[in-house]
C-alpha cells in the first residue's frame, strides 16, 4: 500500500492479482541482474521486409512468391493461438523435466527421525496452504518418498471452520471447489486423496498411526493458526515417523531466502534475487503413481460437504474468479496474452485492464507463483517491458510479506510496527480527526468520500480491490478512526471478511503497511498520520480517472 507515490512507485498491494503481495516500493527501484535474467529467444522472421524489390527475373519473381505462399500457412498459425495453449505447453514441459533433481534445501526435517518405518503402507502428504497436485514441491517431494520405497501415495487435507465473522462462503467455497478438483485429479493418478474434518491436532496424529504411513510431508505457511496446527501434530505424531515440511509457496524457500526478519524490499531484494538461478525453475510432472494403496479413501460429497459448512453465505461468490487450478491457469494465459504488455505503464491505475488478477489462486494455493514467474518470463517475450516489475512484486515483495509473517509474531498488531512507527502513531493518537466513522459506517460504505465508498463496494461485492486503492483504502481508515489500533482491527476485518484473497500474509502486510509503516520509512510530520506515509484524494486524481472510477462502482445509493 502506498502513499502519496511517486510516478514510479509500486503498490505493495497491488502485486500480481491486485494486492498481490504488498509492500511498498521505495523510490530507488534496483535493477539486480538476477531480476533480468530472462531468456532471449531466437525468432524468425516470417514477413518480408516490406519494401518492394524488383525481380531481376522471371525466375526470381516466382521463386519469391513460391516462399510467400509456404509461409503464409505460419502466419495464420500465430494469429490463431488462442485458448488453452498454456496448459498444453506446461504439461510437454513438465514431462521434459519428469527426472530434474529436488532440492533439498527447499525441504526441512521437523521430526528427529528422517528415515521412513519399515513395514509402512504408504507415504502421507498432508495439504495445507498448497492445494493443487502439479507444479507443487511438497506433493513432488511425497511422491518420490513413497516410489523410493515402493509406498502408495496418500494426500489428506483437513477441513477446519473456526465460529468467526470471517468465514464466508467466498471464502470456503472457493478452497472447497478447488479441492474438488485435486481430488478427481489424485484419483486419476492413482494417489488417494483424504478429506478430514476437525483441528489437525486431533484428527491428523490418530489418521497417521492407523493407516500405517511411514512419513508425513506438508507444506509451510507462516501465519499462526497453520503454525500452531504444526506444533499440536508434531506433539502427536509417532516418534519414529519422519515429519519433513517443504516450502511449496515460495520460490526460494522462507528460511533460506533469509533467517531473520527483514527490514524492507531493499534489504531482502538481493538475497532473494541472487538465488532465482537456483531455485526459478521448472517443475517435474506427478505422475501416475506406480502402487496402489489396499485401503482407499472415502469418498467426498462436496456439495453436502459444502452445505452443512457453519459459515455467513451473506458473503456470496464472485462471478469473475472461477475456482480451481485449471481457471488459474486460464487466468494467467490471458495475462501474458492481454494485460502483461500494460503492467509496467499501467499497473497503478484502477481502470486500466493492466493487473494479472491472479491473487485469489496464489492465496489458495491453487496455481504456483514460480510456475507464473516461469512461464511470464518464457513467453511474455513481447511484453518484455512490463517483466521486471512483475517479477518484483510476484517474487520479492510478495516473498518479503512471508518473510515478515513468518519472523514477527506481531504480525497483525500496532505492537508489531517499527519502533519510530509505533511513537510517531501514539505521539499524534488524540489529534483530531477530521471524520469518524463506526465499524458499521465503513462496511457498508457510508462515508463522504465517493471514490473510498467505490472501492470498498467493488471489495464487497466482487471480492477484489485494486492494489493503489487497497492502499488509499486503509490510509483513510487510520485518518477516520479513534486510533491506530481501531484503524487496523477495521482494515483487518473488512480485508479478511470480503477479499477473495484476504486472511494471506500479503493482506496483513498491506495494512500493516499502510497505517503502521512497515517496510517503509518516515514521512514528513502532519496531523494524524504523523510521520507515516500519506495519501489524499487530490494525489488519486493526479494519478487516474477517478470519475470513471466513482461511476462504475459508487451506487447512487451510497
Amino acid at each position: 500500500m502506498k502513499l502519496i507515490i511517486t510516478e514510479k512507485t509500486t503498490s505493495p498491494f497491488s502485486a500480481p492479482g491486485r494486492f498481490l503481495k504488498l509492500l511498498p516500493h521505495h523510490h530507488q527501484r534496483p535493477s539486480s541482474p538476477a531480476l533480468f535474467f530472462l531468456t532471449c529467444f531466437f525468432s524468425c522472421q516470417l514477413t518480408m521486409s516490406g519494401t518492394k524489390r524488383k525481380a531481376s527475373s522471371a525466375a526470381a519473381g516466382e521463386e519469391h512468391r513460391a516462399k510467400q505462399q509456404k509461409l503464409a500457412p505460419v502466419k495464420e498459425e500465430k494469429k490463431e493461438k488462442v485458448g488453452g495453449w498454456l496448459q498444453s505447453l506446461v504439461q510437454q514441459q513438465r514431462s521434459e523435466k519428469k527426472d530434474m533433481k529436488f532440492n533439498k534445501k527447499r525441504l526441512r526435517f521437523l521430526s528427529d527421525n528422517e528415515k521412513i518405518k519399515q513395514g509402512s503402507e504408504g507415504v502421507l502428504y498432508w495439504m495445507l496452504r498448497d492445494q493443487r497436485v502439479q507444479d507443487n514441491w511438497a506433493l513432488i517431494h511425497a511422491q518420490r518418498l513413497a516410489v523410493k520405497e515402493n509406498l502408495p501415495l496418500h494426500v489428506c487435507f483437513c477441513l477446519v471452520v473456526p465460529k468467526s465473522e470471517l468465514s464466508t462462503l467466498r471464502h470456503y467455497s472457493f478452497m472447497l471447489k478447488g479441492l474438488e478438483e485435486v481430488a478427481k485429479e489424485c484419483e486419476q493418478l492413482n494417489i488417494q486423496f483424504h478429506l478430514l474434518h476437525g483441528a489437525p491436532g486431533k484428527v491428523l496424529p490418530g489418521f497417521v498411526s492407523n493407516r500405517s504411513f511411514g512419513a508425513v510431508v506438508t507444506d509451510f505457511s507462516p501465519i499462526r493458526e497453520p503454525l500452531q496446527w504444526l506444533e499440536d501434530v508434531k506433539k502427536k505424531l509417532p516418534k519414529d515417523i519422519p515429519f519433513i515440511q517443504v516450502d511449496a509457496h515460495n520460490i526460494v524457500p522462507c528460511w533460506v531466502a533469509s533467517p531473520k526478519l527483514e527490514y524492507s524490499a531493499r534489504t531482502i531484494r538481493g538475497k532473494i534475487t541472487n538465488l532465482l538461478s537456483e531455485f526459478l525453475t521448472d517443475f517435474p510432472l506427478v505422475d501416475a503413481h506406480p502402487h496402489t494403496a489396499t485401503r482407499t479413501a472415502k469418498g467426498v460429497d462436496w456439495d453436502k460437504t459444502l452445505a452443512s459448512l457453519d459459515v455467513d453465505r451473506t458473503v456470496k461468490e464472485p462471478e469473475w474468479a472461477k475456482p480451481g487450478t485449471k481457471p488459474g491457469m486460464d487466468m494467467l494465459e490471458s495475462f501474458i496474452d492481454v494485460r502483461l504488455k500494460l503492467f509496467g505503464s499501467q499497473r497503478n491505475d484502477p481502470n486500466a485492464p493492466a493487473l494479472s488478477q491472479l491473487s485469489p489462486w496464489l492465496r489458495f494455493g491453487q496455481i504456483s507463483a514460480q510456475r507464473v514467474a516461469w512461464q511470464v518470463q518464457r513467453n511474455g517475450k513481447n511484453a518484455s517491458q512490463s517483466i521486471p516489475a512483475f517479477i518484483e512484486e510476484l517474487v520479492v515483495r510478495r516473498e518479503l510479506t512471508d518473510n515478515f509473517c513468518f519472523y514477527n509474531k506481531k504480525y497483525d498488531s500496532v505492537e508489531g510496527a517499527y519502533e519510530w512507527a509505533q511513537k510517531t502513531l501514539k505521539d499524534h493518537a488524540k489529534d483530531e480527526r477530521p471524520y469518524l466513522y463506526t465499524r458499521e459506517q465503513l462496511e457498508k460504505a457510508k462515508t463522504h468520500d465517493k471514490l473510498w465508498n467505490a472501492a470498498q463496494y467493488q471489495m464487497v461485492t466482487e471480492g477484489k480491490m485494486h492494489g493503489f486503492l487497497r492502499m488509499y483504502w486503509a490510509k483513510k481508515i487510520l485518518e477516520w478512526t479513534s486510533s491506530p489500533e481501531e484503524a487496523l482491527s477495521i482494515a483487518l476485518y473488512l480485508n479478511d471478511r470480503y477479499e477473495l484473497d484476504g486472511q494471506d500474509p500479503n493482506g496483513f502486510v498491506g495494512c500493516m503497511w499502510s497505517i503502521c509503516g512497515i517496510h517503509d520509512q518516515g514521512w514528513a510530520e502532519r496531523a494524524v498520520f504523523g510521520k507515516i506515509r500519506y495519501m489524499n484524494y487530490k494525489g488519486c486524481l493526479r494519478k487516474f480517472n477517478v470519475a470513471q472510477f466513482e461511476r462504475k462502482y459508487c451506487p447512487k445509493s451510497l
